[in-house]
């Protein structure tokens, strides 16, 4: 089992291109004792959450459109948005040379574990639909 402090480490770490590409920075970060981790990224947009059940191992990002300023309700799916909702749009529109570009700024990390492994395919993943956010907001 991961520690909170780790995984918020390793968040920061993967993560690390939304401050650098996107001009987020971190909302907040919970620790619910051993079960649950969560660290939210702002914008003047959107705040992202990657969260992880620490018991379940289950890793979720989830990406908000902020409506004037506030969070929206998260049951409205128009602004309540899950990656891997999102890559099954963007994958489908992207050229391989956009993902293999997309690949290389993450070609120095050397993920440690699984759950690293899973976090480095999210952070890809998440980065390359920002880049083409405009797919998604048609």
């Amino acid at each position: 089992m991961i520690e909170g402090k780790e995984y918020s480490n390793s968040i920061e770490d993967f993560f690390n291109f939304l401050s650098v590409d996107f001009d987020f920075t971190i909302l907040e970060k919970k620790i619910r004792g051993n079960a649950f981790y969560d660290v939210k990224y702002q914008n003047n947009n959107l705040v992202i959450s990657i969260s992880y059940e620490n018991i379940e191992d289950y890793l979720l990002v989830t990406i908000f459109i902020l409506q004037d300023g506030n969070l929206p309700d998260y049951d409205d799916k128009t602004k309540t948005l899950h990656l891997s909702n999102l890559n099954k749009l963007v994958l489908n529109q992207v050229s391989k040379n956009d993902i293999i570009k997309n690949s290389k700024c993450f070609e120095h990390y050397k993920p440690q574990g699984e759950l690293e492994i899973k976090l480095l395919k999210l952070a890809k993943e998440l980065r390359l639909c920002l880049l083409n956010w405009s797919i998604i907001e048609k």
